[in-house]
């Protein structure tokens, strides 16, 4: 294959050891071509390295490879039906941002929760997908006219997205699906990205689910919180782990990734990485060293922190930088999702709304009240259909007061934090055009001496921030706010301002 020729020593390693375990799932990448009596048993990899190391690139020319070998990818959108002679790929992610991020990069990723459970679909939906996907005649679907599916083929022929060719068509995805149930029936072949999030409950539900399961983790990240600072993967033997290092001929001109790789220099203190990123932003405009925090990026790209109370403090200075009001929220402005809390007879709608992405940690920006009382419209941040309705229970912590401030509350539902300042453990798997880091959070974490793992606590919070940056990296150092160049708005929001009233407003 010709794209072995772009790899590093170390990537083409890591290649054969998945070509051999996909060998004994029944896909031969060398001859593309598919073997369904294999005898191979389950097998789990993980395929570890530091960000820049190529653990992307690696997992997009696998899934191509895959795909030119006949693999089936599924997703929550669509599944096909089950034969004796098919193969399938999921690529996963444990968050809806996470998965953006991939699919931003022609991956066709989706979240771990929408594997876990499947939708039950209309049979009109069936038929779309079945045609869209190859494997179906052309529907004909009342109220739906042959333009409209001739939209709907072409989004799809240049996007593999049947959501996204529904919506190309004039319809949504979620209006076809008559509710979700927990998957029974394995797959074959798992790709997770984000490894270095999953716990081990997670761990354990995919590999029920996928005989062939392939982690991709980066191992300097933090490990989800109460595992000892351990990841899923660490406890794995060294005969099934592949550890990719840094590709310099790729990573080369990247301040950010320079930074990012000189924190795992033992001797450097806290103050030799502040000279470091003093010296990046001089000679180069993607490092940028600021006196202040921008409020108007905090809208979409949260400041990055490592204590709680400092997080407060700059959700509650962005707040009133914005004029907004004391018992109410503005449309535009920024929340975390806190968990679902509803009774069991809601099951369905719960696990239809994490099944959109609406999970514990997800981002959203509100829309404006819902329809009913207590009901809440938002927008989930990377979610292929992110307009949604719900019941919402909204909390706005203030400084130096242990309870929070509630501007309005549905009796069950959705519970959602102030987004515009998040903890660096809660921004894994995310990653922003501009990430802004407070360097004075850092400093107090390194006067702590902490360790993590073996490593300085620091070191590990800073890793893990700056790599959020895709493009620039704001390195905030002192506790001040700028003031707000405009008003908040969600003009800038995928899809333009949600309808006053959405479908999935039908429970409270």
């Amino acid at each position: 294959m010709t794209a072995t020729l772009r790899f590093s020593d170390d990537q083409a390693v890591a290649w054969d050891r998945i070509a051999e375990i996909l060998g004994g799932a029944g896909v031969d990448l060398l001859n593309a071509e598919l073997r369904p009596d294999a005898p191979g048993g389950p097998s789990v990899l993980a395929v570890v390295g530091k960000a820049g190391s190529g653990k992307t690139m690696l997992l997009a020319q696998l899934t191509k490879a895959l795909d030119e070998a006949g693999v089936e990818t599924v997703s929550g959108d669509y599944e096909g039906k089950k034969r004796k002679d098919r193969r399938t790929l999921a690529i996963l992610a444990p968050t809806n941002k996470a998965a953006s991020v991939l699919r931003g990069r022609g991956v066709p990723a989706t979240t771990i929760h929408r594997i876990l459970y499947t939708p039950v679909y209309d049979p009109e939906y069936e038929k779309i997908a079945e045609w869209l996907a190859g494997s179906g005649e052309r529907p004909k679907i009342e109220g739906l006219t042959d333009l409209a599916l001739d939209r709907a083929k072409a989004f799809y022929d240049q996007v593999k997205s049947i959501p996204g060719a529904l919506a190309a068509a004039g319809l949504r995805g979620s209006d076809f699906i008559r509710g979700w149930k927990r998957r029974e029936d394995p797959l074959d072949i798992g790709f997770v990205d984000e490894a270095s999030m999953l716990d081990e409950r997670q761990m354990d539900d995919l590999k029920e689910i996928f005989p062939t399961l392939i982690l991709f983790g980066d191992p300097a990240q933090l490990a989800p919180v109460g595992q000892s600072g351990e990841m899923v993967f660490d406890r794995m033997p060294d005969s099934r782990k592949v550890v990719l290092h840094r590709i310099h001929r790729q990573a080369e001109d990247n301040p950010i990734l320079d930074l990012a790789h000189a924190l795992g220099d033992p001797d450097i203190r806290f103050e030799d990485f502040e000279k470091l990123v003093g010296e990046a932003a001089r000679r180069d405009d993607r490092v940028i060293w600021a006196e202040r925090v921008d409020s108007d990026m905090m809208a979409r790209s949260p400041v990055l922190v490592w204590r709680n109370q400092t997080r407060i403090r700059l959700i509650h200075a962005f707040r009133a930088a914005h004029g907004a009001p004391a018992d109410n929220l503005l449309p535009g402005e920024p929340l975390l999702c806190d968990g679902i809390e509803l009774p069991l007879k809601h099951r369905k709608r719960r696990i239809d709304l994490e099944a959109k992405g609406l999970i514990k940690g997800a981002q959203v920006i509100y829309l404006g009240p819902g329809s009913k009382t207590g009901f809440s419209r938002v927008h989930i941040v990377g979610a292929e259909e992110p307009q949604v309705g719900v019941a919402s229970i909204i909390k706005i912590e203030m400084p130096d007061e242990e309870e929070p401030f509630i501007p309005f509350a549905a009796h069950m539902g959705a519970a959602f934090l102030h987004g515009a300042a998040v903890t660096i453990h809660k921004a894994q798997g995310s990653q922003w055009e501009d990430v802004q880091v407070f360097a004075p959070d850092l400093f107090v974490a390194a006067r702590t001496g902490r360790t993590e793992a073996g490593t300085q606590l620091w070191k590990r919070l800073a890793y893990v921030a700056i790599t959020r940056a895709q493009s620039r990296l704001h390195w905030i150092v002192r506790n001040r706010l700028a003031r707000p160049q405009g008003p908040l708005t969600t003009a800038d929001l995928p899809g333009g301002p949600a309808p006053l009233a959405l479908q999935a407003e039908g429970e409270g």
